[in-house]
């Protein structure tokens, strides 16, 4: 999952890769030791062949350092490599490609953002095809509501909790991950649960979809003037597929921004690459399925046809 600033590329695993991701356990300290097992597993069992790191955060690499830095104290970064990495990298970076094909464009000529929508939901400003911002940080808590990670917060929320909970680090940091989001406002994470509730009269699920709508408008309308021209915006994921709700709350009032949805276009069922923006838009909205498990392969087989394969 997490390559840190060791990895920008996938990398084909030998005993000095092995060691760079272990160094890398402190910033996920729960996914990385579980890929580092799962390597160790995979080469044992077929020493013979090829084995290949493909990390999630490695698309954002490129983030330019006004984008990643936190407004800390300069030692923490040095020493703690406390800075934005991003995540859902081998996601945005499929839906990037797939929308440079669908539109029949070079990649690195387009402006896009991505909305990864799913449980986890992470947005990517993508200029001329490389990821310049994401709303994910050091780790996947920030950047969007999610169906159990609070996303944005002011950072003095934990010192209070602290203090008038009494709740300890740990804690806190599961409250935030698992019992925040859509399932802290209204109880449960599931967006189709949610909508329902919400069309049944339940405030509080109503409260959610707002939220979660109103935060990824905020991300749209702060990418843009990022970006300052914007091609398209491309919704992915489980919710960002399936939910045509949540894409027009999303793009409601952004008629200013060139962005608007076609009612009748987005509430279509279809499958595969298509657009939902009115015939005349001027940014295209697109939904494009990923596929992160093919996104993987390809990496895998790049990489390994781009190196020296030592024998074994």
């Amino acid at each position: 999952v997490h390559g840190g600033e060791a990895f920008q590329a996938p990398a084909l695993i030998d005993d000095r890769v092995v060691e760079r991701i272990r160094a890398q356990v402190p910033l996920a300290p729960l996914h990385n030791p579980a890929n580092l097992v799962g390597i160790e597993v995979a080469t044992a069992g077929m020493p013979d062949v090829p084995h290949v790191a493909v990390f999630d955060t490695a698309f954002h690499q490129s983030i330019p350092p006004h984008a990643h830095r936190y407004a800390v104290p300069h030692e923490l970064y040095a020493s703690h490599h406390v800075r934005r990495y991003g995540f859902h990298g081998t996601s945005h970076g499929f839906v990037g490609k797939q929308a440079a094909r669908y539109l029949g464009r070079p990649l690195d000529t387009l402006n896009l953002i991505v909305l990864h929508l799913g449980n986890g939901a992470s947005a990517a400003a993508i200029e001329n095809g490389r990821s310049v911002d994401t709303s994910m940080g050091m780790t996947p808590l920030e950047g969007l509501v999610m169906g159990t990670r609070c996303g944005d917060l002011d950072p003095a929320i934990v010192f209070f909790l602290a203090r008038e909970t009494g709740l300890d680090n740990d804690a806190l940091e599961s409250m935030l991950n698992r019992d925040s989001g859509l399932k802290g406002i209204c109880g449960v994470n599931d967006m189709r649960e949610v909508l329902r509730r919400a069309e049944q009269g339940d405030e509080r699920a109503a409260l959610a979809i707002e939220m979660y709508a109103y935060r990824i408008k905020k991300y749209i309308g702060a990418y843009c003037a990022a970006l300052g021209r914007v091609d398209a915006i491309v919704f992915t994921a489980g919710i960002g597929e399936n939910s045509p709700d949540i894409r027009s709350r999303a793009c409601s009032g952004l008629s200013a921004l060139g962005i608007s949805i076609d009612p009748a276009r987005n509430a279509a069922s279809a499958s595969g690459a298509r657009e939902i923006q009115p015939a005349d838009g001027p940014v295209k909205v697109l939904v494009i399925p990923t596929d992160e498990e093919l996104e993987i392969a390809e990496q895998t087989v790049d990489c390994i046809r781009s190196s020296v394969v030592p024998p074994r």
